[in-house]
């Protein structure tokens, strides 16, 4: 309902975008006084930018000072940027519009969230400007995170739910996470109904909680860090310059996923079997703005290497081979 009503305003603010009319710029002023926003415009192939005073208070930027559009840039934070050229690209290749939620860092270190809303002005099938609106959507953006994170967080151990993890196996190819995936881990505690078993389940949801600190803890640059079953987690790492590089940082921290929790004057043992599935060289973005990454696959793969690793107690950690992803 809150991007509904968002959108009925960007819409409307639109249409006076191509309407000089005294009325229908007193109602644009009116409307922007209610919705913090501002119409801008950008010349191609130039990048020549025109705002209206709301889009410079977005920013926390002077108007007396037209910024060029790679200093603008740099205020986005890197997974907006690369959306944002995405987008814009392909709408500048067919003509077409576009619609964004952005992350911006402004000058005086104010964090905004943003709702970009693009169309392009065409002659003879050529783009030859881009033009829309921009508006603050930081308090909407905080509410739909706030429900997002109630709906998405495991109450146990705090991190990720099977629903948040099954996102990103279901996500759109246009999804920029699939380009910054390098590993996909899948854990299993060992042993754990013996602990449900002989201590009952608080402690056995002891032991859930302090694993998952643990895995947030060893793995802090991690994407996504979830638990997707009773005792079993996935863990999406970025890339690494080689793949041998993330699988001797996993071998480096089992011993400390493998401590004893200590629970009511009892140390209570864990074990951990982990599949790892390294992501394809052409999951990383293309020239053109294409991401490969096929994540059911990825999880096919670390699935695999999980169960052999179960079936082979020697084995702490069995790493997917290439040919898992055929």
């Amino acid at each position: 309902m809150i991007h509904f009503h968002a959108n009925v305003a960007i819409k409307d603010s639109s249409k006076v975008i191509n309407d000089d009319s005294p009325d229908s710029l007193k109602l644009y002023e009116r409307a922007a006084a209610l919705v913090p926003m501002g119409a801008w415009s950008c010349n191609l192939p130039g990048n020549e930018l025109d705002w209206t005073e709301g889009v410079y208070d977005l920013f926390g930027l002077s108007a007396r000072n037209i910024p060029d559009r790679r200093t603008v840039l740099e205020m986005y934070d890197e997974e907006s940027r690369e959306l944002l050229e995405y987008k814009r690209s392909k709408a500048v290749e067919a003509c077409s519009r576009f619609t964004l939620d952005a992350r911006i860092v402004r000058p005086d270190g104010m964090e905004r969230w943003i709702r970009i809303t693009a169309a392009t002005r065409a002659c003879n099938g050529r783009a030859e400007a881009l033009y829309g609106m921009k508006q603050d959507i930081t308090e909407d953006h905080a509410r739909w995170e706030h429900l997002r994170q109630q709906a998405e967080c495991d109450p146990l151990t705090g991190v990720a739910n099977r629903s948040r993890f099954q996102q990103f196996l279901e996500q759109p190819d246009t999804c920029a996470l699939r380009g910054r995936v390098g590993a996909l881990l899948l854990l299993d505690l060992d042993g754990f109904k013996k602990i449900n078993d002989w201590w009952g389940h608080a402690a056995g949801d002891a032991c859930l909680a302090a694993f998952a600190e643990r895995l947030r803890r060893a793995f802090p640059q991690a994407h996504l860090i979830s638990r997707i079953g009773g005792d079993e987690f996935a863990v999406l790492l970025p890339p690494a310059p080689l793949n041998s590089a993330i699988e001797g940082e996993v071998h480096c921290v089992i011993g400390h996923l493998l401590s004893p929790v200590a629970w009511n004057g009892d140390l209570l043992p864990l074990g951990v079997s982990v599949g790892l599935a390294h992501a394809p060289a052409a999951a990383s973005l293309s020239a053109c703005g294409e991401i490969k990454l096929d994540p059911q696959a990825l999880f096919i793969a670390a699935d695999k290497a999980l169960y052999e690793a179960k079936a082979n107690p020697a084995l702490a950690l069995v790493s997917a081979s290439n040919r898992d992803y055929s």
